[in-house]
């Protein structure tokens, strides 16, 4: 399964965990209005494809462990502080990331929430970080890593809670509970000052202290996130067809300079101007028919090689296949088009089509972890130049009175994905709807249920 959730601006997150060591293809489609004029000419794949998509990939693991203290460790993770850095950025990264999501989920459903929730939100946060300073190390190599993780959880849980406040509606059924987050915020912000993690001119600085906190926050990211390359395929082919293109209409010009000659035996001003009209076409031709030639050979075929490595080992641990191109509406598959329910005016829609195809080697994972979090962020922005900024009326009846609304434009899309890992196929759908100015909305549709049954496991072509 993947999940969904709009970014700040035009930025759409898709997440997804992949369990085991069996094949895993994701293919992406995104429908986009044929009104918007997309195509090739305003915007290659290649440029889409390194503007638009953002692909990482972390350790991942159901567990919440904590680093033992030294005293309880065994001699291989008490020689190397490895074990004790990945571990506690481990626990770290799982809270941060568990409570963005719930923190995202209750301004969402601002209009539900109740005192209760925002009790239990502040006691789990206060429980988490409780557990992470009583694990605080002894050695002095381990000091500076913990004290600049409990730095960032600290700031971080302080600053998710005072946006969930700062969001909640106004009542008097949520100010008690408001203000019990309040002071949880103000315990955190006094431990911070207690153990002299940032300076008052930092403090002081919102520029400051919101850069420092982000580096904070690479340091918990950089011992679980895969370090990877990206190799663009066909180099070689890309010279092969420039070749033959140009030989192909060196041939072409060639005889037809020749007939030319035989039919103007001197050189005259008619002869001039025929083979300056030979070499214009030539010149034409040549860009032409390089491009036709380059498109069919790659159709189908993968444009980049991605390969993922191990932090620590620089061991290989991973490799994928990726593929994007545009596509139109009949050329998908029937299960595809199931799922859009595609019609007249959805048949106009240009279709950007990206599929990746990867097989990981847990063997060669850090320790203790067999599966990964692949997390793609899609980056709609170029889309938003294509769409106008205007605005229209709207007529509505109130109090016997006519009242006139002004409307925004807007623009919908429809992200479709199908995700297969061995045997299992699942099937999914959001609509996405934006402006000039953001992504206003994402609203995930239920597909039919006979999409998502089991399929036959594909082989590699």
């Amino acid at each position: 399964m993947i999940s969904a959730e709009r970014r700040d601006g035009f930025k759409l997150r898709l997440t997804r965990v992949l369990r085991e060591s069996t094949p895993h293809q994701l293919d992406l489609y995104l429908f986009v209005p044929g009104e918007l004029g997309l195509n090739a000419r305003y915007m290659s794949e290649e440029s889409f494809y390194h503007q638009a998509f953002h692909v990482r990939r972390m350790y991942y693991s159901s567990h919440y462990r904590l680093p033992r203290r030294e005293d309880g460790a065994d001699d291989e993770e008490r020689a190397s502080g490895q074990g004790y850095r990945v571990r506690l950025s481990l626990y770290a990264w799982q809270y941060v990331v568990a409570l963005e999501h719930t923190v995202q989920q209750l301004i969402e459903d601002a209009d539900d929430i109740t005192a209760v929730r925002l009790d239990e939100l502040a006691s789990q946060c206060r429980d988490v970080l409780k557990r992470v300073r009583q694990t605080t190390p002894r050695l002095d190599k381990h000091q500076r890593y913990y004290r600049s993780i409990d730095n960032y959880l600290s700031w971080f849980s302080e600053q998710q809670l005072l946006r969930l406040v700062a969001h909640l509606p106004s009542g008097d059924h949520l100010t008690a509970a408001s203000e019990r987050l309040l002071a949880f915020c103000r315990d955190e912000d006094a431990h911070r000052e207690q153990q002299a993690y940032n300076s008052a001119r930092v403090t002081a600085d919102p520029s400051r202290i919101s850069n420092k906190m982000r580096r904070l926050r690479r340091l918990i990211e950089y011992p679980l996130t895969l370090r990877q390359t990206t190799q663009e395929l066909g180099a070689n082919e890309g010279r092969m067809v420039r070749a033959l293109a140009a030989g192909l209409i060196m041939i072409v010009m060639s005889a037809l300079l020749l007939e030319a000659r035989h039919v103007m035996s001197n050189l005259t001003l008619q002869f001039v101007l025929v083979l300056a009209l030979l070499y214009a076409m030539r010149e034409v031709f040549k860009e032409d028919l390089r491009h036709t030639l380059l498109r069919w050979l790659r159709k189908g075929r993968p444009r980049w090689r991605r390969r993922y490595f191990d932090v620590d080992s620089g061991d290989t641990v991973g490799r994928q296949l990726e593929w994007l191109d545009y596509t139109r509406y009949r050329h998908l598959d029937a299960a595809i088009q199931a799922a859009r329910k595609g019609s007249l005016g959805q048949r106009e829609e240009v279709i950007l089509h990206y599929r990746s195809r990867s097989r990981m080697s847990p063997g060669r994972f850090l320790g203790g972890y067999e599966k990964m979090r692949e997390t793609i962020l899609l980056d709609l922005q170029p889309l938003s130049r294509l769409m106008d900024r205007e605005t229209h009326h709207v007529y509505r009846l109130k109090d016997n009175e006519v009242v006139r609304d002004e409307v925004e434009k807007r623009h919908q899309l429809n992200l479709l994905t199908r995700s297969s890992e061995g045997q299992r196929v699942v099937h999914q759908r959001w609509k996405v709807t934006m402006n000039r100015s953001e992504i206003v909305d994402i609203e995930e549709v239920t597909v039919p249920a006979s999409l998502n049954e089991p399929a036959a496991e594909e082989t590699d072509r």
